[in-house]
């Protein structure tokens, strides 16, 4: 497997609960149902988490780890950049069409994207200044920081105000949204490869989810999985520890 992704699942990011004993289930099954989107905000979320708090630990002169934050970094944009288009070339224009009242705020989370993706430019710029002089690895942790609370009220608001919308107007056996749909979507953009998206995107979450999300994936992924995430476990990275169940 590619060495871009950084093997972690520190004690602070624990493992998400088994949704069957959530109270609120619509909410569970509506977040499975999209997880082409939904764990993308919550891979999204995860890192930069992680990720101020790595660059604050590099140490002068270990080029090794500031390589390893720097593929890293890349590959969370990536994702970033399909999840974007993903949106805005097929999501919204369905929604435009059937669901027009939510034009308005559609162009806004369209012209949010563009401002995102200025603000990512950015701050990757910074990141690689930072994984190659570790005394300035502090600011740049703060303006990820900052850039992830940005991206959260992004968030916040495609999930509040339009995954209940979606679920009302997409047939609960379309494509549209799904796990499925992301990777054949990176597939077809020649965008991350499928064993390090689904690993960066299953990365914490709970065993019964996982199997829930399997089943709707091609007989490859599922035949694959076991192997890929066995794969990602048995790595260590120094900053952040052993990948540990």
């Amino acid at each position: 497997m590619p060495s871009h992704l950084l093997p972690v699942k520190p004690p602070h990011v624990p493992a998400q609960t088994d949704p069957r004993h959530e109270q609120d289930t619509d909410d569970t099954d509506t977040r499975l149902r999209f997880a082409g989107l939904t764990l993308v905000h919550a891979a999204l979320r995860r890192d930069l988490r992680r990720l101020p708090d790595a660059l604050r630990l590099l140490q002068p002169g270990d080029e090794t780890q500031g390589q390893a934050l720097q593929r890293h970094w890349d590959f969370l944009t990536a994702m970033l950049t399909c999840h974007h288009e993903q949106q805005d070339t097929r999501l919204w224009p369905l929604l435009r069409r059937f669901a027009p009242e939510l034009r308005l705020l559609l162009n806004w989370l369209e012209d949010d994207h563009h401002n995102l993706d200025h603000s990512f430019t950015r701050v990757t710029t910074l990141v690689r200044i930072a994984t190659r002089d570790a005394g300035s690895t502090w600011p740049v942790a703060y303006a990820i920081e900052d850039l992830a609370a940005r991206l959260e009220t992004h968030l916040r608001i495609e999930e509040r105000q339009l995954l209940p919308r979606m679920a009302k107007v997409f047939a609960e056996t379309s494509r549209v949204g799904t796990l499925p749909e992301l990777l054949d979507l990176l597939r077809a953009a020649n965008g991350p490869g499928t064993a390090d998206a689904m690993t960066w995107l299953l990365d914490g979450v709970d065993e019964w989810t996982v199997q829930r999300l399997l089943a709707d994936c091609d007989d490859t992924t599922a035949r694959h999985w076991p192997h890929w995430r066995a794969t990602y476990e048995r790595c260590t990275n120094p900053l952040w520890g052993p990948a540990t169940d």
